[in-house]
């Protein structure tokens, strides 16, 4: 009788879904917009159990305690060792050495969680598909939240097939892979962890991929209008295949509050409309001090006006911030001699961060040099801003042919021999965006886009009814 009253008072329980993020400040951040929309929308509660690498974890914190207390808590795993690991192992071999490492804490906290609420879903994001057996042993329903373009959901798919059928290296592949319903894609252009088939981040990857077959649905940050073929061609996967919901722009929706006093919406307010162009290479980039000068003189000699979030340089990697908290020391100290003098009547230069949402939809705001990070990405396109894409790591090569190539909304950048973009290119593409003809175009679509993403958004849009879909899922799942 007792066991029948204790599953009583569960089934009045809201569903309660626990949420997964892979570590990195961007993952947690496109999951939190995500629970906060569900929490609007649908009378769920959730927890958030964050797997821990070992670094600061204060940011995770800051976008944690803003969400409403009481629908969604959440539980800080303890840290892995990394003990065993060599110094320059890649950060995806970390990414991945985390969320493993860290299920035996997982399952613990499961329990916890299986026993006081009514658990219906686990959600996880693109590295996290090693939880789907903590999941299935409490009889939760596996879902993940791909937080990128369905481009790259598509070669995640396609991926364990080209693993057994190629003898190449990917960078070395004769031909463009067709992903279906996507525009043709270089095998360089994949990620990084794929352009080395011997390295162990590779293979975890694979095995990751491989069991993406096995989720209940997958939510892909992206929406109907952006990539109509790949969410066609995902449409007509018969059988044994996941449904696959387009359920974004799913992004940092905060007002601009609190951001009043910022130096660079006060600069932005004093610049004529449509003039500024944003320079930010994301929470996670950074140049070598070779880069970072011949960037620093591309964008004196374009004559243009912007405003460029500077980071410290380092010499090793290009995701060298990813796992960090920038340093103490003035990243403007890196910059050539007199630069900041010379470029002081058209240039602002904001050390480590901006409110990027709040920049990008300032009305003198009129292009966007990124990293193509895919939240960034979304960012642009809800505002309508168009881009130059100058990818570093992760995923960005995959997103700057989708931009640049298949939605034409972005000019790309090419690097020479050495890896560097040339100062002379920076300064043509930046030109060209701010007030060629090219710009004019590439605005053009890019507004498009912008109200189409609206449209995606409202109560009869496309991502609101997959994730009410979803939602309705969820509601009806037995425990």
């Amino acid at each position: 009788m007792e066991l029948d009253n204790h599953h009583h008072n569960k089934l009045i329980k809201p569903p309660h879904i626990a949420i997964v993020p892979s570590p990195g400040i961007g993952h947690l951040i496109s999951l939190a917009e995500l629970a906060k929309r569900l929490v609007v929308h649908c009378s769920f509660t959730f927890t958030f159990i964050i797997p821990n690498d070992g670094s600061h974890l204060a940011p995770q914190k800051k976008v944690l305690e803003a969400l409403d207390p009481q629908a969604i808590s959440h539980i800080f795993l303890p840290p892995v060792s990394f003990h065993d690991l060599p110094e320059d192992v890649i950060i995806e071999t970390k990414i991945a050495l985390t969320m493993t490492r860290s299920l035996s804490a997982l399952h613990d906290s499961f329990k916890v969680l299986a026993e006081s609420t009514r658990l219906v879903a686990l959600v996880v994001d693109l590295f996290g598909a090693d939880a789907f057996d903590v999941a299935n042993e409490f009889h939760v329903s596996p879902y993940i939240f791909f937080p990128s373009s369905a481009m790259g959901l598509w070669l995640s798919f396609h991926l364990p097939h080209l693993d057994e059928t190629t003898t190449y290296e990917y960078k070395d592949l004769p031909e463009k892979v067709q992903l279906p319903g996507c525009v043709p894609l270089h095998g360089r252009d994949f990620p990084d962890p794929f352009q080395d088939r011997s390295n162990e981040a590779y293979k975890a990857i694979i095995q990751i991929c491989k069991k993406y077959r096995s989720a209940a649905g997958i939510m892909v940050n992206s929406f109907v209008d952006l990539e109509p073929g790949a969410f066609k061609a995902f449409k007509e996967q018969g059988q044994g295949f996941p449904q696959v919901y387009p359920v974004g722009p799913v992004i940092k929706t905060d007002s601009a509050d609190g951001f009043e006093e910022n130096e660079c919406l006060k600069w932005l307010d004093k610049q004529p409309n449509g003039s500024v162009l944003f320079v930010s290479f994301g929470s996670g980039g950074s140049f070598s001090q070779e880069q970072m000068t011949e960037l620093a003189f591309g964008l004196e000699l374009s004559g243009q006006r912007f405003i460029w979030v500077v980071k410290s340089p380092n010499e090793t990697a290009k995701n060298a911030s990813y796992f960090s908290i920038q340093g103490t020391e003035d990243p403007c100290g890196f910059l050539p001699h007199g630069f900041l003098e010379r470029i002081k009547e058209v240039g602002l230069v904001v050390p480590s961060w901006a409110p990027q949402v709040q920049v990008l939809s300032h009305g003198s705001t009129s292009g966007f040099l990124t990293h193509c990070g895919w939240n960034s990405t979304l960012e642009s396109i809800v505002h309508g801003v168009p881009l130059i894409a100058w990818p570093l790591y992760a995923e960005q090569k995959i997103n700057k042919v989708l931009l640049v190539d298949g939605l034409k909304v972005a000019l790309g950048v090419q690097v020479n021999e050495k890896g560097i973009v040339e100062r002379q290119d920076i300064a043509k593409a930046v030109r060209a965006l701010i007030e060629g003809d090219e710009g004019k175009l590439l605005r053009s679509k890019m507004k498009e886009l912008e109200e189409a993403a609206k449209v995606a958004l409202t109560q009869e849009g496309s991502s609101t009814k997959s994730l009410a879909e979803v939602a309705q899922i969820w509601k009806g799942l037995k425990i």
